[in-house]
């Protein structure tokens, strides 16, 4: 981690997204990893939090501390309210005026309850682009139901295909379905905003259930499915459209990865590992002859590698040209060269880690580059800019937080 370069966090330098505010009322991870990437590239996000407890984010801790809201609510300003009261309400739909984009991921039907569903805020704001976050979507049977990220990678089909045969499936070890709907949820929002700035559309709702997004990585395993009438066994780290693919572990323990899924590579990979007979071998001729006969053949890659030591291995196939790579953990990838040179992970000042380690932005535009302008807020630190700029005295603004308001 020492070897991270260090950056103090950037000036408000001009950036892309400048002029879009984004009232964010979502909680956990979808809706907070959708509006990281709108600030990263410069919008304005207004993180609205619950009045004495915040975002639900906030209490994810590990050694007491929430890496997850340092990380995924960097960039952004925090006020606290509680739309629920018609005080709070009034307030929540003058700050509508003056955005561009709301999020919010409430059981479906929670803001037409407190009065706050699309038609009243389209009426306070025509042009604003609304972004509705549930797990099953704002229609159908299950809208009702709650959905957490685990129970919609169960429902795809995402965890019956992940893992290894002999064992249960396998939810992955991260909030996937939420990440991968927040970047669904990137691009839609940005769709809708060109909608209204470039085209003069109206604002709009955006349905982003945890679920489509999820079903829609998976690809053509539907159509697969109707091809064959198969449903594909877990492989663990195999493929079954393609061989050689695995990780190997080395003689000194660690493991590389392996994808040879061109003819052309596993030919090299035969090659390199001295099995130059496998390329006219009828068993491993082509791709499809490799996937049936890959019992057989990932034992002989697997006794290769494990004959040498991993550094070894990485020289002898990146002399080859064979797509072979290291499996890291954490601090193998934080020490990685390609990481620290490509500035892919930096370190910033916190003042309850003394440095914070993470992601860069991911994006890399040659023009309008993203920035990591601010470290995430404490709850309501920005209630008095917010607030303010909406004419209430400091006095108006702590008599608020006395009736539970803000």
């Amino acid at each position: 981690m020492d070897d991270l370069h260090k950056r103090d966090y950037a000036t408000d330098a001009p950036a892309p997204l400048d002029g879009v505010r984004v009232l964010d009322l979502s909680r956990l991870v979808a809706g907070n990893a959708l509006t990281h990437v709108l600030a990263d590239f410069g919008a304005e996000v207004i993180k609205v939090e619950r009045p004495g407890h915040g975002d639900d984010l906030r209490s994810w801790r590990v050694e007491g501390i929430s890496a997850f809201w340092k990380v995924y609510a960097r960039n952004k300003k925090s006020i606290t309210l509680n739309p629920r009261s018609s005080r709070g309400r009034a307030l929540l739909l003058q700050l509508v005026e003056s955005a561009q984009v709301l999020v919010e991921n409430f059981l479906p039907g929670t803001l037409e309850k407190w009065g706050l569903g699309p038609d009243v805020l389209l009426d306070q704001n025509p042009a604003l682009v609304i972004v509705r976050i549930s797990g099953w979507g704002q229609t159908g049977p299950d809208r009702d139901n709650p959905g957490f990220g685990s129970l919609v990678e169960a429902r795809t089909g995402f965890a019956a295909m992940n893992g290894f045969p002999d064992r249960p499936p396998a939810l992955p070890p991260l909030a996937l379905a939420d990440m991968i709907a927040g970047m669904y949820g990137g691009m839609a929002t940005l769709t809708a905003l060109r909608n209204v700035e470039v085209r003069g559309g109206k604002g709009q709702v955006i349905d982003l259930p945890l679920f489509d997004p999820m079903l829609a990585i998976l690809g053509p395993q539907a159509a697969e499915y109707q091809l064959t009438g198969r449903v594909p066994a877990r492989a663990g780290s195999r493929s079954a459209i393609t061989a050689p693919r695995n990780t190997y572990r080395c003689k000194d323990g660690h493991y590389v990865a392996l994808s040879a899924s061109m003819q052309s590579m596993a030919e090299r990979l035969f090659k390199t590992i001295g099995r130059e007979d496998l390329i006219e071998d009828p068993r491993f001729l082509t791709n499809g002859d490799r996937v049936a006969n890959n019992d057989i053949l990932d034992p002989i890659i697997a006794e290769f590698m494990g004959r040498h030591d991993r550094a070894k291995l990485l020289e002898l196939f990146q002399a080859a040209g064979v797509t072979v790579g290291p499996v890291h953990d954490t601090a193998g990838m934080m020490a990685d060269d390609m990481v620290r040179e490509r500035e892919v992970m930096l370190r910033f000042p916190d003042k309850e880690m003394g440095d914070l380690p993470m992601h860069n932005v991911a994006a890399h535009l040659s023009e309008t580059p993203g920035q990591i302008r601010s470290p995430a807020p404490e709850l309501g630190q920005h209630n008095s800019e917010i607030f303010g700029s909406l004419g209430l005295t400091p006095q108006e603004i702590a008599a608020l937080v006395k009736e539970d308001v803000i």
